[in-house]
């Protein structure tokens, strides 16, 4: 097929705008963070991202490719509908529980990367486990994006596959090389403009088509389709909830939202910028919502797309770009193209930058070159950043089942880091014993039940479970899989929780009571608290925002110097609360937070 040259001049004015922004916040901001705290503010952008830049850069944390053309889809699909489409009302409420419950300890005890508490508390060899799960999840999600981009510009611009995907990839790498976060802010601005413009201007175009009926009718009444409002049946009520929950509560611990949270100006703007962002997810999903219900609407065999139904041709994650191709102007649709390529390359920088920072910080410093520059941090930042870029460029290119391993990897980050976070920040107590307890009851329960998108069979049957066949619509190969209607999601992600707590008392009991002798403590998680396993807070934060109530115990050899070095009186006036023994102490803490 020949390419559409205005699709194409379309692309490159995008990107180039896009590329141009991120070079320009990098120069803009060359001089901040000078010193002994550059890696630091290539990470959380000198923690004075300012209102209007953080409320878009928070913003664009979920609303990416995957965000847009998801909610198309599933407003398109029949048997699903609005109701099944979870994710704007799902990640908007995780950024509201994030904004009052976890914004405000994460900050204003001025930690760098979300693992910065799990290593102050557990150590570091918990905290290069908990890595594992965060960096699958940022490294799929990037390549997840990247391959929907490939097949949205093939749709519309007719252009190679692995050459769309490459050249935006490299674009994503290189800002967000030059610029660390300030780079990313600054494009998630311009390309939320992009895809909210673009997005709009094609939808009356879309629904003034006359192979499309009107969607208000549609939206109650059988016409082409089952009505896109959808329904909810009650045998599915359970796996409609276990959904819903890992959006809403696995949404909130992801690097790219805390790395949004840490940059914040104050542990207050990190809350309001959570709320504002919670407002703009909603927003930014009404286009797509729009366009699904177009897609549901249409008789294509009016359209020159042809007389089987993008669903039946399998493309209905495609029902986006579809539409803005068939039922919009060219002009229009390749302006609403420009605006799908921006949202995927709002997720993938941000993505990127999110699991060198964890790297370069967690695993390569604190946990085994505590003496590095912070020169050398920066040239390890910059190696894996593109290590990790060119890994998701990788396989989106090369694997079929990316989203399966991002659907996979986004479940162990709810069944595993989000009890574990919950732990660490607000039940006093705990320690590296329940934590790895927590770890492998939440992973074992999780793949136990199995992952249809990789072929991956159950070795745990839940109560409902049974084997369901789907026809191939174009091959017409069955393929047969294991249907949990139970929410064994949810259920591994309390017994990760509850089995943390479990057993740090039952440790911390052992040890305390002398059961067990000092010597069987190997992991350092109970007695051995000042050893150099477990990290102290002057080798975890700087001099910034710290909270002297919640420092951990240090060596007594540190302690006299602590007050000079760590007091801040807007830390101590902004948050002086907020600790990591919530559960014994802090028994009014929501309270507080509320107010």
């Amino acid at each position: 097929m020949a390419i559409h040259a205005e699709g194409l001049v379309a692309i490159v004015i995008f990107y180039m705008l896009i590329l141009v922004v991120g070079i320009w916040a990098a120069w803009k901001n060359k001089n901040a963070g000078q010193g002994a705290d550059q890696s630091e503010t290539i990470m959380v952008g000198g923690r004075d991202i300012g209102l209007f830049v953080g409320g878009f850069t928070m913003t664009a944390t979920w609303v990416g490719g995957g965000y847009i053309n998801g909610t198309a889809e599933y407003v398109y699909l029949p048997g699903y509908g609005l109701a099944w489409a979870q994710a704007p009302f799902g990640y908007a409420l995780s950024l509201v529980i994030g904004g009052l419950f976890f914004a405000k300890p994460m900050r204003s005890r001025g930690y760098v990367t979300m693992l910065d508490p799990f290593q102050q508390i557990y150590g570091k060899r918990m905290g290069g486990l908990l890595f594992i799960p965060a960096l699958m999840g940022e490294i799929f999600w990037s390549a997840a994006i990247l391959s929907a981009l490939g097949a949205t510009l093939s749709v519309i611009v007719d252009i190679n596959i692995n050459m769309s995907v490459v050249i935006s990839a490299l674009i994503a790498i290189f800002y967000t090389l030059v610029g660390g976060l300030y780079s990313v802010a600054y494009t998630d601005v311009v390309q939320l403009f992009c895809i909210f413009i673009g997005l709009w201007i094609s939808v009356p175009f879309a629904l003034s088509h006359p192979a499309v009926s009107s969607i208000s009718v549609t939206a109650v009444k059988e016409i082409h389709q089952t009505p896109w409002l959808g329904h909810i049946n009650s045998s599915d009520g359970w796996m409609w909830m276990d959904n819903f929950c890992l959006l809403m509560l696995g949404g909130i611990p992801w690097q790219v939202y805390f790395q949004r949270v840490l940059s914040a100006s104050s542990a207050t703007y990190a809350q309001v910028l959570s709320f504002l962002a919670a407002f703009g997810c909603i927003v930014m999903a009404i286009p797509s919502v729009l366009i699904g219900a177009i897609g549901a609407s249409t008789d294509w065999n009016q359209t020159s797309y042809g007389p089987i139904p993008p669903m039946e041709n399998e493309q209905s994650d495609m029902i986006l770009p579809i539409v803005l191709q068939y039922l919009c102007p060219s002009y229009i649709s390749f302006f609403g193209l420009g605006a799908v390529s921006a949202a995927v390359m709002s997720s993938a920088d941000s993505s990127i930058l999110s699991a060198s920072s964890m790297f370069a910080r967690n695993i390569y410093k604190l946990a085994f070159r505590q003496s590095a520059s912070d020169r050398e941090i920066i040239w390890v930042m910059r190696i894996t950043i593109f290590v990790f870029g060119a890994l998701a460029t990788a396989m989106a290119l090369l694997t079929g089942t990316v989203y399966g391993l991002w659907y996979l990897s986004s479940d162990l980050v709810y069944v595993i880091i989000f009890p574990q976070l919950i732990s660490v920040l607000f039940v006093k107590g705990t320690n590296t014993y329940g934590s790895v307890a927590g770890y492998v009851f939440g992973l074992v329960l999780r793949i136990g039940g199995g992952e249809p998108y990789l072929h991956l069979p159950p070795f745990i049957c839940y109560p409902g479970c049974y084997t369901a066949e789907k026809v191939h619509q174009l091959t017409k190969e069955v393929e047969h899989f294991t249907v949990q209607k139970f929410p064994f999601k949810t259920v591994s992600m309390l017994a990760s929780f509850l089995g943390n707590v479990a057993f740090s008392y039952l440790a911390k009991y052992l040890f305390e009571s002398g059961k067990l002798s000092p010597k069987y403590d190997f992991l350092d998680g109970v007695l051995s608290k000042h050893s150099a396993e477990i990290m102290d807070k002057t080798t975890l934060v700087g001099n910034d925002n710290i909270n002297l109530s919640d420092m951990a115990p240090v060596k007594a050899r540190l302690s006299t110097t602590l007050a000079g070095t760590f007091t801040n009186k807007e830390a101590l006036s902004d948050d002086g609360d907020s600790s990591p023994d919530f559960l014994g102490d802090e028994h009014d803490f929501l309270g507080k937070e509320h107010d």
